[in-house]
């Protein structure tokens, strides 16, 4: 099932040469504002920003704000853009808000907003500070099958959202039971994040452009992404495939969704801007730094593809669970 949900998002991947660059620096909006529905230093928050940064720096917006509104597990953010009604503000989202409506965590779903683009997307990893006993993954594993309450690990999201659905599925996929993880929710991954190394929590399950900055400062270190392939971005990182967890592979997806009602005049240029970014070098650079991948698919085709994760995701979440 993980192959599945990885192709689905493979599927979708950009081809950049399909993509004209002629246009790329042309302004196509005066400003957007963002609104993440987590706090500071999370995956939502650093694709905001990025594609903000991308957005102004390639002069394909003339200006960019952000707003973070954590709370509900997203929820408070859906629902005060729905409530408000606002076309100047776009909401970042990712694979959470398919589990969290699943889960009834919060009333909405996608189907209440108007989704604009998946953008990219963000392989999952293990980490553990760098002081940790756990040299690599199988000393993770080791560990586990050992005392399984006694490797606690945490994520940037509820319980039984994608950070522990991830962890679970990995364990799965040695041999171990998933049933078992003992996850620690954090609000968001900069939290998370703060929770290992300090000491709260043994390993992290998280994105891999939220670790890797770290693991370059050397404060962290990485044993598996759920990668097909090896990175460039760390060339020396296992998959958690070749680490023992045979056949692991997820991609987080993120895109954006406007308010309820948009028109398709600004809908289409919502989706104009976001698709000549990815012809500028301000964009590559900002994705290259994240170690995230493109991916691409608007409008009805990004509908098409929520609905399909949600059953997908569905099966998975029953099959451990967590429904």
């Amino acid at each position: 099932m993980l192959r599945t949900l990885t192709a689905a998002v493979a599927a979708t991947t950009l081809s950049l040469a399909a993509i004209g660059s002629a246009n790329a620096a042309d302004q196509v909006m005066d400003k957007i504002h963002f609104l993440i529905p987590g706090g500071a230093g999370g995956g939502w928050d650093g694709t905001a920003r990025g594609t903000g940064e991308a957005l102004t720096k390639a002069g394909i917006v003339g200006n960019a704000s952000y707003e973070n509104m954590s709370g509900g597990g997203g929820g408070k953010a859906i629902a005060h853009i729905i409530e408000t009604k606002d076309t100047g503000t776009l909401m970042v989202n990712s694979t959470p808000i398919v589990i969290r409506s699943l889960q009834k965590v919060f009333p909405q779903s996608f189907r209440d907003l108007t989704p604009i683009a998946g953008t990219i997307g963000d392989y999952a990893a293990f980490v553990v500070n760098k002081d940790s006993a756990i040299a690599d993954f199988g000393g993770l594993v080791e560990a586990y099958n050992a005392d399984p309450a006694n490797v606690a690990i945490g994520g940037g999201s509820v319980a039984g959202g994608m950070d522990h659905l991830v962890a679970a599925l990995v364990m799965k996929s040695t041999g171990a039971d998933p049933k078992q993880v003992k996850y620690i929710p954090y609000d968001a991954g900069g939290k998370a994040m703060a929770g290992l190394l300090s000491g709260e929590i043994k390993a992290l399950s998280t994105g891999f452009g939220e670790a890797i900055e770290l693991a370059r400062q050397g404060e962290v270190r990485i044993l598996c992404v759920t990668s097909k392939e090896r990175l460039a971005a760390s060339s020396d990182t296992p998959t958690c495939d070749e680490a023992g967890a045979t056949g692991a592979e997820f991609v987080n997806w993120r895109g954006f969704f406007a308010a309820p009602g948009l028109s398709s005049d600004q809908a289409a240029a919502y989706q104009t801007a976001l698709e000549n970014m990815y012809a500028t070098p301000e964009w590559a650079t900002v994705r290259d730094r994240n170690g995230w991948v493109d991916i691409f698919n608007k409008g009805d085709d990004f509908v098409t593809f929520l609905e399909a994760q949600e059953e997908q995701i569905g099966g998975l979440m029953k099959e451990l669970g967590f429904l």
